[in-house]
């Protein structure tokens, strides 16, 4: 049982793309926090300071202090991304980061809880150009995790993991199936009631196939509508994330689903 859960990280910890109905974004750590609630009598309440667009360095000196100042017993990080997939990529700065966010967490008392990712490969145009970079991270993650006693759900191990059907059509963010994947996956390393293995399954319809010439229209109109304009604000300096300030920084009480019903 957790007393408080909170979520630190870049834009998949926000939650993009997993739209709330209401003009914002839901996405993984919301949904955990829901699956948490569900599944133990205690209450529980949930922060998330996540902002989209981060490093892992921002991430840790704009994240870290406030998260653990707010005592929880429960944390996740998750972050690396956006330097991977960044012009310059510093895999020296990112473990550093991960051990002292790690470190200093797990020395507070915290359950820290991160994961890894798929394979680029199958799900964006230009991940063969990204895998090992993503591979370097993932290792990382899990040699910092390791040292630490971190929970990990390796996803770079699970193929459903790179089903296209999981991910926006920026090739980038999980879509809201995505987000019920893993935070599935992360409940079930938790060992939430209610939740086991079954997300490691694959999809159970079987993945349609395009044809080349459809494959190459997709994937330019990817590069049109995503590609460049991200490319855009690389190259003007123009930050991701400016504006946008976290969504949920202090902790609330999480409803329980029959909370919810008979309010």
């Amino acid at each position: 049982m957790f007393r408080r859960y909170v979520a630190i990280g870049d834009s998949s910890t926000e939650g993009l793309e997993d739209p709330d109905g209401h003009g914002g974004y839901r996405g993984w750590a919301d949904r955990l926090a829901s699956h948490l609630a569900n599944g133990q009598d205690e209450p529980l309440e949930y922060a998330n300071l996540a902002v989209r667009g981060l490093r892992m360095h921002e991430i840790r000196t704009t994240q870290l202090e406030p998260a653990l100042a707010l005592a929880p017993d429960l944390l996740t990080v998750f972050g690396g991304v956006n330097d991977a997939i960044g012009m310059r990529c510093d895999f020296g700065t990112i473990a550093a980061d991960y051990d002292a966010v790690f470190g200093s967490a797990t020395d507070q008392g915290a359950t820290v809880l991160t994961f890894t990712m798929p394979d680029p490969a199958a799900i964006n145009p230009l991940g063969r150009g990204l895998r090992q970079r993503m591979y370097a991270l993932n290792a990382i993650i899990r040699g910092t995790a390791k040292a630490y006693g971190v929970l990990v759900v390796d996803f770079e191990r699970y193929p459903v993991a790179e089903d296209p059907r999981l991910w926006f059509e920026d090739r980038l963010h999980g879509n809201t199936l995505g987000h019920e994947l893993v935070a599935a996956a992360l409940a079930h390393r938790l060992g939430v009631a209610g939740f086991d293995d079954s997300w490691t399954a694959p999809l159970p319809d079987a993945l349609p196939q395009s044809r080349p010439r459809e494959q190459l229209a997709t994937d330019l109109d990817w590069a049109v509508h995503f590609l460049a304009p991200w490319f855009g604000r690389n190259l003007r300096r123009i930050p991701h994330g400016l504006g946008v300030t976290a969504k949920r920084p202090v902790p609330t009480l999480v409803p329980r689903s029959d909370q919810a019903k008979s309010a």
